[in-house]
């Protein structure tokens, strides 16, 4: 059986825990070193939504940072939303601090600001066909390096990508009662696995 890590330090990890079980896939809530550290078996780790900021110290301050960025770089399938992009990100626009760096994707914080700060939207995601989205201060991606794919757009910002084992979006497809997004991450999972064997 598939088994998802989920960081819980901050944000919508439960939403994206109801989303899994729902999928009938076994999930670990990871709130220190110590889960890390219990749980080595991960076939794929969620960064949920949040603060980035905040979950970029409490990582650090957790000793969860190096651990979790060496499997990552080492291919353990990883699927960022909103906050969990940016702790993704490889740059971030403005020189802010860089968390993870682990996806070549460069993006804005913030990008959609008060106006458009929260909006649900419908569009294309490559693969999967139109789904719901829901937007809370959602950062958007800039540019891309040359691996990265473009997974779906909306008015022309790129709001989700996969480069190799790394998925992300902009949007909280944990919020929308869809269930295809975390559909294809698994998808992604088995890839992974096939590759390893």
């Amino acid at each position: 059986m598939t088994k998802i890590g989920i960081l819980a330090l901050q944000g919508a990890f439960a939403e994206h825990e109801q989303v899994l079980k729902a999928l009938d896939v076994e999930t670990v809530q990871i709130r220190n070193q110590q889960d890390w550290e219990t749980h080595a078996d991960l076939d794929g780790l969620i960064l949920p939504g949040g603060e980035s900021t905040v979950m970029g110290k409490l990582l650090h301050d957790l000793d969860l940072f190096e651990p979790i960025k060496t499997k990552i770089n080492a291919g353990l399938p990883v699927f960022g939303t909103c906050a969990g992009l940016i702790l993704l990100a490889k740059t971030i626009v403005g020189g802010q601090t860089k968390h993870l760096a682990s996806m070549d994707i460069n993006v804005a914080r913030n990008a959609y600001g008060r106006q458009l700060g929260s909006f649900v939207t419908n569009a294309d995601f490559k693969g999967i066909g139109e789904i719901p989205m829901v937007f809370i201060r959602g950062p958007i991606i800039e540019t891309i390096g040359p691996e990265v794919e473009i997974l779906a757009q909306v008015n022309g910002a790129i709001v989700a990508a996969k480069e190799k084992h790394m998925l992300v979006t902009s949007f909280h497809p944990e919020l929308t009662g869809d269930t295809r997004v975390h559909t294809y991450f698994l998808e992604m999972i088995s890839q992974s696995k096939k590759e390893k064997l």
